[in-house]
Formats: C-alpha cells, sequence, structure tokens
C-alpha cells in the first residue's frame, strides 16, 4: 500500500522502509550549509590576520613594540626619542650698555670742557633763591689776568698754576654782599694746587648793578674750594663797611650758601655736557 509520493513505504511484514531520497537531499542539503559555514570562518580568520598586520605596523614605528604598554613613567626622555632634536639651544651674546658719561670727567679736561663760559652763563639770571632766602645778583666780569682781581698773594697762586681765566659775579641780602670768584686751568691737578695753596689772600670783591662798594677797606671773610678744573672762591662782607668777625653768622650762612651754589654751578656744567655725549654718542 502507498499514500503517494514522498509518503513512507512499508515493506514485506508490515514495517515501514526508509525514504532514501529524502534522506540524500537532507543530506546534500547539510553539506552545502557546512561548506558555507567553513568559507564564513576563513573570511573570518583572514579578517583576523589583517588586523594583526596593522598593529605589527603600527608598533614598528616605534623603537620598541612593547613601549605602548608602559607607563608614562617608563617611556624613554624626549632626547632618546626619534626625531627629537639633540642640538644646544640658540643661545645670545648678552650685551651691556655702556655707562654713562660721568659729568665730572667734562669739568675736569680743558679738551672735553668745550661748551661756551662766562660769568654770566654760569650765574645766569636775576636773582638767586635757596630756601626761603632771596639773593638780588648784581654786577659779573670775566678776565683773562686772573692776578689783577685778587689780593696778591693768591694772584701769585693762580699765576704759578697757570689760571687761563677768572669770572666773579655777586650777590646781595639784606646788608651783607658776596663775590663769588671762579678760577678756570687745563687740568683738574692745577685746580686742586691751588686749593692747597690758597689759605691766604681774597678774590677782589665786585659792585655795581645796585651793591654799593665793599671790603675794600673792611676786614671780610673769604673761602676757597676746588672741583674739576675749576677753583671756586667767595669774599664776604657788610655793605655798610664794618669788619667781619666770628661772630657774625649771617655772613658766615651767606658766604656759605654762595660756595654751595658755586659748586653747583659747575657741576651743573659737567652734567649738560655728559647729557649732550649721551644723546649724541660718537
Amino acid at each position: 500500500m502507498s499514500f503517494g509520493q514522498g509518503g513512507p513505504q512499508w515493506g514485506p511484514g508490515g514495517s515501514p522502509t526508509p525514504d532514501w531520497a529524502a534522506l540524500a537531499e537532507a543530506s546534500e542539503k547539510r553539506a552545502r550549509r557546512r561548506k558555507w559555514l567553513l568559507l564564513g570562518g576563513g573570511a573570518l580568520a583572514t579578517v583576523g590576520v589583517a588586523t594583526a598586520v596593522a598593529v605589527a605596523v603600527v608598533s614598528a614605528n616605534g623603537d620598541d613594540a612593547a613601549a605602548s604598554n608602559k607607563p608614562a613613567s617608563e617611556l624613554p626622555s624626549s632626547p632618546d626619542i626619534p626625531g627629537a632634536s639633540s642640538a644646544p639651544e640658540p643661545s645670545f651674546e648678552a650685551t651691556t650698555p655702556p655707562p654713562p658719561p660721568d659729568p665730572k670727567d667734562y669739568i675736569s679736561d680743558a679738551d672735553k670742557d668745550k661748551a661756551p663760559l662766562s660769568a654770566a652763563i654760569l650765574f645766569p639770571g636775576t636773582k638767586l633763591t635757596s630756601g626761603d632766602k632771596v639773593y638780588k645778583k648784581g654786577a659779573t666780569a670775566d678776565t683773562k689776568r686772573c692776578a689783577s682781581v685778587t689780593q696778591p698773594v693768591l694772584g701769585r697762586i693762580l699765576t704759578k698754576n697757570k689760571c687761563t681765566k677768572l669770572m666773579r659775579v655777586t650777590y646781595a641780602r639784606r646788608g651783607v654782599a658776596v663775590t663769588v670768584g671762579v678760577a678756570v686751568f687745563d687740568t683738574e691737578a692745577q685746580a686742586a694746587k691751588v686749593k692747597k695753596q690758597a689759605d691766604k689772600g681774597l678774590v677782589t670783591s665786585l659792585p655795581g648793578k645796585g651793591v654799593a662798594t665793599f671790603c675794600r677797606t673792611a676786614v671780610c671773610r673769604g673761602t676757597y674750594n676746588a672741583y674739576g678744573r675749576y677753583a671756586y672762591f667767595t669774599t664776604t662782607g657788610f655793605l655798610s663797611g664794618k669788619d667781619v668777625t666770628q661772630k657774625d653768622r649771617k655772613a658766615y650762612e651767606v658766604g656759605d650758601d654762595l660756595a654751595r651754589f658755586a659748586f653747583h654751578q659747575i657741576n651743573r656744567r659737567g652734567e649738560a655736557q655728559a647729557s649732550a655725549a649721551a644723546n649724541n654718542p660718537e
């Protein structure tokens, strides 16, 4: 008995016999499925190999393929890294600007002290203000015959040390007058010798321009000093004609004020020339 194509077939004794055609078809399907699985596994393996090659290429760019797995503290220092520059950093020689000119250099040597010079230039204006004190300016005068406007002892000292010019200016305040004398030499050494030797003798007082004659017959106070190639003096006396004594502190203060002023004016002359030299270097 049969139930149609594809159904079970019964053999002798009533037991069914296998459907060999169906079994063969099922076996063929399984074989085809196994083939595709093997092909798919092969493709995966190929991807795995490509990945391994890529990792190997990347690692080959370093000195050590295992370096990428090391902590930062174990990595090579910068000079050991390929491509890092081991050349020294560029260096630049330090430059130091020259020191500014010393103002005293310009008033210590005639070869440098070239600015115009006269009593009117060294002592400009019509008055001098010192703190709360105001001194009226009197006459000014210049001469190359230094000894002609000094007492004899001082005149001989100036001549011996080759004084080239003597400038005078007078200031007055409250009955006291002071003549400042500035003697000029070629060198600082000559002026220094005059300072050591000028312990006697005065510069002749200079009246005029509102200041009466003083210190011609009375006792007057004198000072002397030197700075650079200049020796400077003061002759201080009363316009009333009385003598100056050690008790006359007023006369001493006025004389000291004008001596300091003379020093500052000489120093300013040096500063002006030094500043000009700094702004216009050769």
